[in-house]
């Protein structure tokens, strides 16, 4: 039988709950083998937003974050690429490796309503099924067109990465919102202190 494998691809700066719940879940109601947590060497969508925490750092948070969690994995993948980080070129690269699994990309709903922006986003949908991430609370859309696509509600949880990089920066608790691993982590590296 073919592996079964879930990509959900991100800045992640840093991870935080919202996103691991959405890869327990993804992995849990599609029986998925495992979920790849894979982590933008260059987010090319967020270039000259801010600046980002080095992709190295961020990666080791994300590790730290999965370590022990039956199914997910930190994927470094974009990152030893190199250059800008295009979905497109990280699932042709899956497939090459692993040919014969059965991919699905995991995207939240807000993401799913943009993918006409993506680079060369018509190779997609032949080579994935679409995996739309729903928070309680959020109306979905429409299913994009031309896409395979599965639906996946999750709880509500008010919490976003830069809500977090402000927090650490201003020296408060992200416990609970961040898995403590992750924090260690942080704290190890110095990271997201004040002025970041």
């Amino acid at each position: 039988m073919a592996e079964r494998i879930g990509i959900l691809g991100g800045t992640f700066d840093p991870v935080h709950v919202g996103h691991l719940v959405a890869a327990v879940e993804a992995r849990h109601d599609l029986a998925l083998d495992r979920v790849l947590l894979v982590v933008a060497n260059e987010p090319w969508q967020k270039t000259g937003e801010r600046v980002l925490t080095p992709a190295e750092d961020r990666y080791a948070v994300v590790a730290a974050a999965v370590e022990g969690v039956p199914g997910l994995e930190a994927s470094r993948i974009e990152i030893d690429r190199g250059g800008p980080s295009y979905t497109v070129d990280t699932i042709d690269e899956v497939v090459g490796r692993h040919g014969d699994a059965e991919i699905f990309l995991v995207v939240g709903a807000d993401v799913a309503g943009q993918l006409a922006s993506w680079i060369r986003v018509d190779e997609l949908p032949g080579l994935v099924t679409l995996v739309v991430v729903h928070r309680g609370g959020v109306e979905p859309g429409p299913d994009p067109v031309g896409w395979r696509v599965r639906r996946l509600r999750i709880p509500a949880l008010e919490i976003s990465s830069s809500d977090l990089r402000r927090r650490l920066a201003e020296g408060r608790p992200v416990d609970f919102l961040v898995p403590e691993p992750a924090i260690r982590c942080i704290t190890r590296r110095g990271l997201y202190a004040v002025g970041r």
